[in-house]
């Protein structure tokens, strides 16, 4: 649940999706759930070239099962309280 709260303070924000299958969406999230499935707005694809069929789409919605990683702003991340958390979930565990 550490990162599902994480990716909830996230909402609003750019972020950089990266398949998988090596295709990269960056858009505003607009939510997250439990299964880190994530529904991005605006959003634009990073190789236009490669995935051009793309280029219409606004919004989209991700299977957090095909996600291989997640780039975040520097800015908004607190690392301090990230490692504080990630702590004290381990300590629970």
């Amino acid at each position: 649940m550490l990162f599902y709260s994480f990716f909830k303070t996230l909402t609003g924000k750019e972020v950089t999706v990266e398949l998988k299958n090596d295709l990269s969406i960056t858009g505003i999230l607009h939510s997250v759930d439990q299964y880190l499935n994530i529904k991005l707005n605006e959003i634009k694809v990073v190789d236009e070239e490669k995935h051009p069929h793309l280029m219409a789409v606004q919004n989209c919605f991700i299977r957090g099962s095909v996600v291989r990683y997640i780039q975040l702003p520097q800015d908004a991340i607190d690392t301090d309280l990230l490692h504080d958390a990630t702590r004290r979930e381990a300590r629970n565990s």
